[in-house]
C-alpha cells in the first residue's frame, strides 16, 4: 500500500463528467498528462485538437481564446500577458531585418517606442505616417514594408480614420495590417468585416486590460485573425517567445466578458454627455471624441460605427492656451472622482494630461492647437456627479 504523500498524488479518484455551470471550469496547469507514449507523440501543440503542455493551451485558455474570436469575428486568437505583448508579438512575427513597419504617428505611445527601440536593434526600420491622409501612407510604402498598423481612435487625440481606405491601399501593395482595436473593443465596429463588405484588417491585437476586463485590475492582450496563414505564424513565434498567461486572469475575463456590451454602452454614453457639456465651456477650444461632428474623423466614424453607434469611454479635451501647465495640473489635482491614472475600461473615472509635443511628430500631421491636451476615460459613475466634479475643478483654475 502506497505511503499517503504518495497515494494523495496518485488518487484514484475523478469526478464523473458532464458537470455544468455559468462559469467554466478553471484548468490550472502547466504540465499535462498523456495516457501514453502513442498520445503524446501524436500530439500537436499548434491545435486545439487536445493539450501538450499549459503555455500551450489549457480547457480555461481555449474557452477564453474563442470567444474572444468570436467577439471580434475571427476564427483563430492567441492570449499574451498585456496589449503590448500583443503588439510585440505580431511585430517578431512577421518582420526581420531589413523590413520597414509603418505606425500612424497618433498611435499608442509603446507601439513606437517598440519601433524605434527593439525593433530598432534587430535592423528593423520604421517610418510614421499621419492616420488622417491615406495619401501619405500611400507615398510612404515601400517595397521593405511588411507590416502596416492602423488604430481607431488614435490614442490620445482620438482623430478617427478612413480604416477602410488605409486597409485597401495595404491590400493592394500585398503587405499585413494591424489593428490596434482596443478602443473598438469587437462593439463599435467589425474589424474584419467593414460594414458588411467582407473586407478588413489582417489582424486585430485587443488590450483585454480595458474593456474585457472592466475591473481595473488584469493585465491581458490578445491577437485575433481570420488568416490561418498568419495565424501559424503567430502561433510559432507565440511558443517561441514564451508567452503564457496565468489562468486566475483569464477566470476573470471569462467573468466579466459577458457583461461587456452593457459597460461599453455606459461608458460611452456618460463620455458623450460630459463631452459635449464640456464643448461649451470657455476654458476649452475643442473636445475630442470621434461622435462630435467638430472631433477630426467623426465622418469616418459615421460611416464606419453608424450601425452600432458606439464610440466607447473615452476623450481628450484642448484648453484655451492662456491656461498654462501649472493651471491644467491645478485642475486635474483638483478632480475627486476623476482619478490620475493610466489605462482605462475599468469602474473608475480617470485623467491623464499630455504634452502633445512628446505624443505628435510636427512634421507627420501638425497639431492645430498650442493648449495643453487632458484624456479622460470615463467610468461608471453617475453622469451628473462626474459633471459636478469636473464643474468644481474648473473652478479651481
Amino acid at each position: 500500500m502506497s505511503k499517503p504523500s504518495t497515494t494523495l498524488i496518485h488518487h484514484p479518484y475523478s469526478p464523473p463528467a458532464n458537470f455544468a455551470a455559468p462559469q467554466p471550469g478553471i484548468y490550472k496547469a502547466s504540465t499535462v498528462f498523456f495516457a501514453d507514449v502513442a498520445a503524446m507523440r501524436a500530439r500537436d501543440w499548434k491545435t486545439k485538437a487536445g493539450y501538450t503542455y499549459g503555455l500551450h493551451g489549457t480547457p480555461t485558455t481555449f474557452t477564453l481564446e474563442e470567444r474572444l474570436a468570436t467577439l471580434e469575428g475571427g476564427t483563430e486568437c492567441l492570449l499574451v500577458p498585456s496589449g503590448l505583448a500583443a503588439i510585440s508579438l505580431v511585430s517578431f512575427a512577421f518582420l526581420k531585418s531589413g523590413d520597414e513597419v509603418l505606425i500612424p504617428d497618433n498611435a499608442y505611445g509603446p507601439n513606437k517606442a517598440l519601433a524605434t527601440g527593439e525593433l530598432a536593434n534587430f535592423g528593423i526600420t520604421h517610418r510614421m505616417y499621419d492616420a488622417m491622409n491615406p495619401a501619405d501612407l500611400r507615398a510612404k510604402l515601400s517595397d521593405r514594408t511588411r507590416l502596416v498598423w492602423v488604430e481607431a481612435a488614435g490614442s490620445v487625440t482620438m482623430e478617427f480614420p478612413d480604416l477602410p481606405a488605409l486597409v485597401e491601399i495595404c491590400r493592394a501593395r500585398g503587405v499585413v495590417t494591424a489593428l490596434d482595436n482596443t478602443w473598438g473593443a469587437g462593439l463599435a465596429f467589425a474589424p474584419f468585416d467593414f460594414n458588411g463588405s467582407g473586407q478588413g484588417v489582417d489582424i486585430s491585437v485587443h488590450a483585454l486590460t480595458k474593456y474585457p476586463s472592466g475591473g481595473g485590475d488584469v493585465l491581458m492582450g490578445s491577437v485575433t485573425t481570420r488568416d490561418e496563414r498568419l495565424h501559424r505564424a503567430l502561433k510559432l513565434t507565440h511558443m517561441r517567445m514564451g508567452f503564457g498567461v496565468g489562468v486566475g486572469d483569464v477566470e476573470t475575463l471569462l467573468r466579466s466578458l459577458p457583461s461587456i456590451g452593457l459597460r461599453y454602452a455606459a461608458h460611452d454614453r456618460t463620455a458623450r454627455e460630459l463631452a459635449r457639456w464640456l464643448s461649451g465651456r470657455e476654458e476649452i477650444v475643442q473636445v475630442l471624441h470621434p461622435a462630435l461632428e467638430e472631433s477630426p474623423g467623426h465622418a469616418n466614424w459615421r460611416a464606419l460605427c453608424g450601425a452600432t453607434d458606439l464610440a466607447a469611454g473615452l476623450f481628450s479635451i484642448v484648453f484655451d492656451e492662456r491656461y498654462g501647465t501649472e493651471q491644467v495640473d491645478r485642475f486635474c489635482d483638483s478632480l475627486k472622482l476623476f482619478r490620475l491614472g493610466y489605462s482605462w475600461g475599468g469602474p473608475v473615472s480617470l485623467v491623464v494630461p499630455y504634452d502633445i509635443g512628446l505624443m505628435r511628430d510636427a512634421s507627420v500631421a501638425p497639431w492645430p492647437h498650442k493648449g495643453t491636451l487632458v484624456r479622460f476615460s470615463v467610468g461608471l459613475e453617475d453622469a451628473e456627479d462626474l459633471r459636478a466634479d469636473l464643474q468644481q475643478a474648473l473652478l479651481q483654475m
